[in-house]
């Protein structure tokens, strides 16, 4: 190795060491934020994750309140799981609880009370709701509730409350589309096809293979 080479990587040595000298501190502290950042991502997972079972077992509780008909108790809990994924499903628990013991419009209150963001839950919540609101009379209500919902479900729902009204060329339509979207083997194809049939209308007749 030539003498030039050898000045050449004493001196970047040299640089090499009086940089960490000089940023040291700055190494150290970007370190201890790295694995700062590091144990509090694990930190939260761990909380979430507690927070989440302690949810679970709240909820596990008011079923089997629910269960053993012990409904003003399950009420009593509902608090504690207000701001968990279990909000909504203990709403739609108590409110069948509810409806069971003859108290609709205390379901109509827990139902309207349930407040979820969750895609799976929400339109159950909202149905179950318009189902409640149009035994009670309220059928614009219900209308206004599924206005924006388009699964079948909905606009059969939707058509339940368009006949209680009246309109039975609207509950045909709402009927047609829900038939629309349900599978022919679906179970609750036949039942729809008998409310249609009731509005005015004629079930569709099953494709035929060529």
């Amino acid at each position: 190795m030539a003498i030039d080479d050898l000045l050449d990587e004493h001196e970047q040595s040299e640089r090499v060491r009086k940089w960490l000298r000089e940023n040291a501190l700055g190494l150290i502290g970007g370190v201890g934020l790295g694995l700062a950042a590091v144990y509090g991502y694990f930190w939260w997972g761990d909380r979430q994750d507690a927070e989440r079972l302690k949810a679970s077992d709240q909820y596990q509780v008011v079923v089997q309140e629910l269960k053993a008909n012990k409904l003003k108790e399950a009420q009593g809990k509902v608090g504690e799981l207000k701001d968990t994924a279990f909000a909504a499903l203990v709403a739609l628990d108590i409110a069948k609880a509810q409806l069971d013991a003859g108290k609709r419009d205390d379901a109509i209150a827990t139902l309207r009370a349930a407040k979820t963001t969750d895609s799976m839950v929400a339109p159950i919540v909202q149905q179950r709701l318009a189902r409640l609101l149009i035994d009670a009379g309220k059928h614009e209500e219900a209308l206004g509730l599924l206005k924006a919902a388009d699964d079948a479900t909905s606009h059969e729902v939707r058509g339940d409350a368009l006949f209680a009204l009246g309109r039975k060329d609207q509950a045909r339509d709402a009927y047609n589309k829900a038939l629309g979207l349900l599978d022919v083997a679906a179970p609750q194809r036949r039942l729809l096809e008998l409310k249609l049939t009731q509005a005015g209308g004629t079930p569709p007749k099953p494709a035929t293979a060529s």
